[in-house]
């Protein structure tokens, strides 16, 4: 019988570096039993649940308030590998794979994930996010997002959720890099998400598990945090 911090650590392991489950060091428990756990804790909604339960952790050390009032929104499109579900090609960024759509609070922890096909525009996506992101998060009242998410959905959100979206644009006359306002925050934490080589392109045949190795990658991120708190 194997504890669940070795099982959690054999799942961050995974994460982190980017191996295959098989190659689990043998300090580790077998892969078969640290798969199982993962594969079993996706079916049961674990790693979401011990995920929110980590961020309200951590914005309570932050001197924040447990429940967000504000969100950021934006998606990442990135490579898949052959045999994935979640295949389309981003016209947009040349780019044949999947869309990860975030949510995240003011801190940059993650609120939310859709993970889709990747010629899904992000204002289409947009309302199954939202959807989910005010059910979940009911204190949420302000979302910023950037210009491809303008359009329609700003009314749709005020009318169907009495709630504000907010596009933050690129000025006409910015020329080169330069932060935007608010968007820098969700771009920061998809360079965090970066830092897991599992996540260098989507591994996962299943949306559910490619939402959850982004879940896993924030839950160590988290801990590693509190750990210093």
């Amino acid at each position: 019988m194997h504890s669940y911090r070795e099982i959690l650590n054999g799942c961050f392991y995974v994460i982190r570096t980017g191996c295959q489950w098989r190659n689990l060091p043998k300090d580790l428990p077998p892969w078969s039993a640290v798969y199982s756990y993962y594969r079993n804790w996706v079916l049961s909604g674990f790693w979401i649940t011990l995920h929110e339960h980590l961020r309200r952790k951590l914005r309570h050390a932050s001197g924040r308030n447990l429940k967000p009032s504000a969100a950021i929104l934006d998606s990442q499109t990135v490579k898949c590998t052959q045999w994935n579900e979640s295949r389309g090609y981003d016209a947009g960024k040349k780019i044949n794979g999947c869309k990860r759509h975030l949510a995240v609070d003011t801190l940059g922890l993650v609120l939310m994930v859709l993970v889709t096909t990747g010629n899904i525009q992000d204002r289409d996506a947009a309302p199954a996010l939202l959807t989910a992101l005010f059910q979940s998060f009911g204190t949420i009242r302000l979302v910023w997002a950037d210009s491809g998410y303008a359009g329609q959905l700003v009314d749709w959100v005020s009318r169907q959720f009495r709630r504000c979206l907010v596009i933050v644009r690129r000025g006409a006359e910015v020329r080169g890099f330069r932060v935007q306002p608010k968007r820098w925050i969700v771009e920061r934490t998809f360079g965090w998400l970066g830092r897991s080589r599992r996540l260098s392109k989507n591994y996962e045949r299943k949306t559910d598990t490619a939402e959850a190795v982004i879940y896993i990658s924030m839950l160590h991120l988290m801990l590693r945090r509190l750990a210093k708190s």
